[in-house]
C-alpha cells in the first residue's frame, strides 16, 4: 500500500472504532469511494485488510459489512496480544539477542527518533509510525524462532484492533497523539534495553504495558498528563 491507501485504511478503521459505521452495516466500494473521493481500487484493498483485522466480514459474494464486536472484545484481544508479545520479549532476553536482531531493532528505534525529533506530528507521519511499530514488534516476535508464539499472535491479530499495526492515530488531535507516540517510542527503547541486558521479567512487563497504550493512555494524555 502507498501512503494514500494507508491513510484511507486508517480513516476507515477510526470510523469503525468510533461507531460511525454500525455493526451489521453493509459497506459498498462505490459509496465509500465517493465519500473519500478516491477510486474503488484503494477501497477494495482497504476492505480486504479490514477483513483480515476482523473489522469487516463478507456479506454475499462481493460485499462487506461491519463485524459486531464489543468494547470488552477489543480489550480482551489486546490483553491477549500483550501476554503473547510479553512472552516473546522475555524469551528473546533469556535466549540472548543475536547481533543482527539488535541492529534491526536499533534501526527502527532510530527511525522513530527521527520521526519525532521535529516535535510535532504531520498527517503523513501516521503511516510512517505504523510501519515503524509493525517492524519493531515483528522483529522481536520472529527472532525467538517459535512458530507457536508467532502463530498464536497471527491468529489473535484477526480480532478487532488486536494487531500492533492496527493502531489508530486521531488526525484531529495530533498534539495528543504526538505525546502518545513519544511514550510508545520510549517504551520501544526501554524494551530494547531490557532485552539487550537479558532482563527477561522486565522485558515482559514492559512489552505488556506497551500494548495497552492505545486503550489506557489517550484520556490521560488528553488531560494534560505527560
Amino acid at each position: 500500500m502507498n501512503d494514500n491507501d494507508k491513510s484511507l485504511l486508517s480513516r476507515l478503521r477510526k470510523l469503525i472504532r468510533e461507531g460511525h459505521y454500525s455493526p451489521g452495516e453493509r459497506l459498498g466500494e462505490e459509496a465509500v469511494a465517493e465519500r473519500f473521493e478516491v477510486s474503488r481500487t484503494p477501497v477494495r484493498l482497504a476492505f480486504r485488510t479490514l477483513e483480515q483485522e476482523g473489522l469487516l466480514q463478507r456479506a454475499g459474494k462481493r460485499g462487506f459489512m461491519v463485524r459486531e464486536f464489543t468494547e470488552s472484545d477489543v480489550h480482551c484481544a489486546v490483553e491477549v496480544r500483550s501476554v503473547l508479545e510479553g512472552l516473546a520479549a522475555r524469551l528473546l532476553a533469556e535466549q540472548g539477542m543475536p547481533a543482527s536482531v539488535g541492529e534491526e531493532l536499533k534501526h527502527w528505534i532510530q527511525t522513530g527518533r527521527d520521526l519525532l525529533e521535529k516535535g510535532y506530528l504531520l498527517e503523513t507521519d501516521i503511516n510512517h509510525w505504523s510501519e515503524i511499530n509493525s517492524h519493531f514488534h515483528g522483529t522481536i516476535i520472529h527472532a525467538i524462532g517459535s512458530g507457536v508464539v508467532a502463530d498464536a499472535i497471527a491468529r489473535n491479530n484477526h480480532l478487532p484492533f488486536a494487531a500492533a499495526d492496527s493502531i489508530i492515530i486521531d488526525g484531529d488531535n495530533l498534539t495528543r497523539e504526538f505525546k502518545k507516540l513519544q511514550l510508545a517510542q520510549f517504551h520501544h527503547e526501554l524494551i530494547f534495553q531490557a532485552v539487550s541486558r537479558g532482563e527477561g521479567a522486565r522485558a515482559e512487563m514492559l512489552m505488556r504495558e506497551h500494548a495497552l497504550i492505545g486503550l489506557r493512555y489517550p484520556e490521560l494524555l488528553g488531560s494534560g498528563y505527560s
